[in-house]
């Protein structure tokens, strides 16, 4: 099958022919329609996540269909449609997977980090960490649900009693958490790049009350904020941002250092938390919720192949909506 490989920081991603091999127990062997490219892969790629598997395939937002089915899977049958998000694998033994936080297993597996993913023709995974997905969405469009939509979606819970509710970096996640929000009849405030006309235009396109740069303040106080930009300065902004009692999400994997702030801006109850991973009941409600709202993934396609030039754009900024790449039939 071809592939996109990562080997280290600094090189391009790779484009070579690897064998495909029958899955093993529990396993399921996808055709892979579509892969979306998220922010995380960045982070895998430019090195802010150490120590991916030697010569990973990144991808996590994997649309396909199943082509061969391991020993004891029951879930699935031959030609199903599924998806595969970030979470491969839990332990299924730590505190944290018995008390219900399968999220912060101590011995987890990710796909496109340490599991190889969906920058391919074909992937692998685990049977338990697949999901059906609803005939609603074509595979382009389902692709960003896998990692944008349930970081979106588990960030958003945490801030769903927010009568105004600020998402800073309008990007793939905060696209699909616009539409959630505004269907559950929150007033949603977006914060983009300064001059960046097209991300504001489409959050007012999904609803958004006000669009504007991340350095403004809004022009009403904010109950709930969340950050899906990589971008520590943000912190004392959005929570300058918010009312006493409110509570700022940070919705990444991975941030740049946020600087020292005065006291002030936490005073007065405000909370700030992050959100790690996601669990399979997110998974489950989301998938649920989606259709129902329905949420319309922005997508740009890419081939395969254009991978890199697919990951240069994101990292420019010069997306809008989600970016997905489509293997070659």
């Amino acid at each position: 099958m071809i592939a996109i490989e990562f080997d280290h920081t600094g090189a391009p991603l790779e484009c070579v022919t690897r064998a495909v091999r029958p899955p093993k127990r529990g396993h399921i062997l996808i055709r892979v329609g579509a892969c979306g490219i998220c922010r995380t892969d960045l982070h895998v790629i430019d090195g802010d996540l150490p120590d991916p598997k030697p010569h990973i395939i990144p991808g996590h937002e994997i649309i396909g269909r199943v082509v061969a089915i391991g020993s004891g899977v029951k879930a699935f049958k031959i030609g199903d449609r599924v998806g595969v998000p970030w979470l491969g694998a839990t332990c299924g033994r730590c505190h944290y997977c018995r008390e219900g936080h399968e999220n912060l297993c101590d011995q987890p597996g990710f796909t496109g980090y340490t599991i190889d993913g969906g920058y391919a023709q074909y992937a692998t995974a685990d049977a338990e960490y697949a999901f059906a997905i609803p005939p609603e969405y074509s595979d382009e469009e389902a692709a960003p649900l896998m990692c944008a939509g349930l970081i979106g979606y588990r960030a958003w819970t945490l801030v769903r009693d927010a009568r105004r509710l600020g998402i800073y970096g309008f990007g793939a996640a905060a696209h699909i958490v616009a539409q959630l929000a505004a269907f559950h009849g929150q007033e949603v405030y977006a914060f983009t790049r300064k001059g960046d006309k097209a991300a504001q235009k489409l959050a007012r396109d999904l609803g958004a009350v006000w669009a504007g740069p991340s350095e403004n303040l809004p022009p009403k106080l904010l109950d709930g904020a969340i950050i899906f930009a990589p971008i520590g300065p943000l912190v004392p902004l959005a929570l300058a941002a918010l009312v006493k009692g409110g509570t700022l999400v940070l919705g990444g994997i991975h941030m740049t250092e946020i600087p020292a702030m005065p006291y002030a801006l936490l005073w007065g109850e405000r909370v700030v938390r992050s959100v790690a991973n996601l669990t399979r009941q997110d998974a489950i409600e989301f998938l649920k919720i989606a259709p129902r709202v329905p949420i319309h993934p922005h997508v740009t396609t890419f081939d395969l192949e254009d991978a890199n030039v697919a990951i240069d754009r994101l990292r420019a900024g010069k997306l809008t909506g989600a970016a997905v790449l489509i293997p070659p039939s």
